[in-house]
């Protein structure tokens, strides 16, 4: 179904936020599209983008016009908490919260889409941190987040990042102690897993930080619940922990950013400075008394190990008010970034215009 067609600059030049958005020299930012709650992003083969929709109930696909504006398809509709979206071998996956489906060979059937394979693994039915966030990686595994179920417990099987086989099978823990995950991604010549992750909360306004995780191999603990941001021992988990015994944090980001999507800028337009470095889109805190994050942020790497972590794109936090909440990015195949932004229902495109 043929929801609308939005012309990007039109947008941008009418709705005034956007010129509050501060970015380096030389950057500028756009509507690419408008998308009811845009949430996860993933690019087809075609160019085709794939959107989320975390607080509804549909997938849509933004597809590529040449020559004019992209247009907005809504592709499904009626499902349960659709949040996370992968495309891999030509086929479409959608994560609902207990089950992912798998449409084949989607980019050739968007006016026409086929009926859903529902893959034979089992996830939580917990609703907390029960969004998941899924991708695949450069071994064909499908990568699923399962989040922790509260703020701070132990359960088993939660507070994970799992990996399968492409239809569901073998499924097997890669990552533990992670309270919730929802962005992760590979370096691009390693083929290594780097991932955010959320801090838990009732800890104050400044603590704990979230972090950037970096997992090169499978069976590494990165501390949740015993210890937070790699010295935090927690007050009702942590005792007889030591925080040595776990993988600390890459990088510690801000204390509840809600750092959500990463990805490593692999395009060619940026100035060579952003070449192989980590964007992070930090959805923006719930709890603090003075709101942080709603921003894009860049982590800047030398021979593979971070040096520091800096703002990239701001101004969706005026004071207190909000006017927009980065998801997930995307790099297009021209070398600028996408942004989604689930507050305003739109996805930003960044490009580098000098």
């Amino acid at each position: 179904m043929l929801l609308l067609m939005l012309s990007a600059q039109s947008c941008a030049d009418d709705d005034t936020d956007l010129a509050q958005i501060k970015l380096p020299p030389g950057f500028a930012i756009e509507v690419y599209a408008e998308v009811p709650k845009a949430r996860s992003l993933a690019i087809g083969e075609n160019g085709t983008v794939f959107v989320s929709n975390r607080g509804g109930d549909s997938v849509y696909a933004v597809v590529p016009v040449d020559g004019g504006d992209p247009e907005v398809l809504e592709l499904l509709t009626g499902l349960e908490t659709p949040n996370g979206v992968a495309f891999h071998e030509g086929d479409l996956y959608v994560a609902e919260i207990s089950r992912i489906l798998r449409y084949a060979n989607v980019e050739s059937r968007l006016h026409d889409m086929p009926d859903a394979e529902i893959l034979d693994v089992r996830l939580p039915s917990e609703r907390r941190h029960g969004r998941r966030y899924i991708g695949f990686g450069p071994d064909g595994k499908l990568y699923v987040a399962i989040g922790a179920p509260c703020n701070i417990c132990d359960r088993e099987g939660y507070a994970r990042i799992v990996r399968m086989n492409a239809d569901g099978s073998d499924m097997q823990p890669y990552a533990t102690g992670v309270r919730n995950s929802v962005g992760f991604t590979w370096h691009p010549q390693t083929g290594e897993l780097w991932f955010t992750d959320n801090g838990r909360d009732m800890l104050g306004d400044d603590l704990p930080p979230d972090e950037l995780n970096h997992a090169p191999q499978a069976g590494l603990h990165f501390g949740y619940p015993y210890c937070h941001g790699a010295d935090l021992s927690d007050a009702e988990y942590g005792e007889g922990r030591n925080c040595n015994d776990y993988i600390a944090p890459a990088q510690k980001l801000g204390p509840h950013v809600a750092s959500l999507g990463i990805r490593f800028y692999t395009g060619s337009t940026f100035p060579a400075e952003y070449h192989g470095q980590i964007f992070i889109a930090e959805h923006g805190s719930w709890n603090r008394s003075e709101k942080i994050g709603y921003r894009v942020t860049l982590v800047r790497l030398k021979d593979g190990v971070p040096i520091g972590y800096e703002v990239f794109a701001e101004g969706w936090l005026q004071g207190q008010s909000v006017s927009g909440r980065p998801v997930d990015l995307a790099v297009l195949a021209d070398g600028s970034m996408l942004v989604s932004d689930d507050h305003a229902g739109r996805i930003y495109r960044i490009y580098y215009e000098e």
